[in-house]
């Protein structure tokens, strides 16, 4: 358990460097908004754009123009908890978030880089899902998921990340 600062601000807390160290479960992409996502077991990172041939590096994705995101990802511990409180299993990709990881909690990304295989991301934005999520399934997916499931990242780093990779949140980077 990290080092509590605040319960309202978790995201301060100090984390253990176990707590910062996970595992890639699982890599989901879409050619395009609302087409079902599809497993696989690379990708390539692309600064400014995301996951290669992910919808939203092609500039399809449903939010593109308003509030879209490079990569976002889940805890794979979220799903399962969805998974068992909610109306679908969120086991191929329904969660619509491209990257699923174990083993980190969701307060210990916030404002930090993250490395995962030969690719650097920086953390976003809180990605929670949305009622597209109830449209796209059934109504009380998003609620199932809960406010926490999910972040959005920016790629820094272009680089190749695969399926059982590590994953490491990396300390804030020092100034001059």
């Amino acid at each position: 358990m990290p080092g509590q600062v605040s319960r309202l601000f978790r995201f301060l807390n100090t984390w253990r460097d176990d707590e910062l160290r996970g595992r890639l479960q699982q890599i989901f992409i879409a050619p395009q908004a609302g087409a079902p996502m599809q497993a696989v077991q690379s990708g390539f990172c692309e600064p400014g754009r995301g996951l290669r041939d992910d919808r939203y590096a092609l500039g399809r994705g449903h939010w593109i123009k308003t509030d879209g995101c490079e990569v976002t990802l889940v805890r794979a511990e979220d799903i399962e908890r969805a998974s068992r409180r909610g109306p679908v299993a969120f086991t191929n990709g329904e969660h619509r978030r491209n990257l699923v990881v174990t083993g980190i909690p969701i307060e210990a990304y916030r404002r930090a880089r993250v490395r995962i295989g030969s690719a650097l991301l920086q953390f976003d934005r809180l990605r929670p899902p949305c009622g597209y999520l109830d449209r796209l399934l059934q109504p009380g997916a998003a609620k199932a998921l809960g406010r926490s499931a999910g972040i959005g990242l920016r790629v820094l780093e272009a680089g190749e990340i695969r399926v059982g990779d590590s994953v490491r949140v990396l300390p804030p980077e020092s100034g001059p």
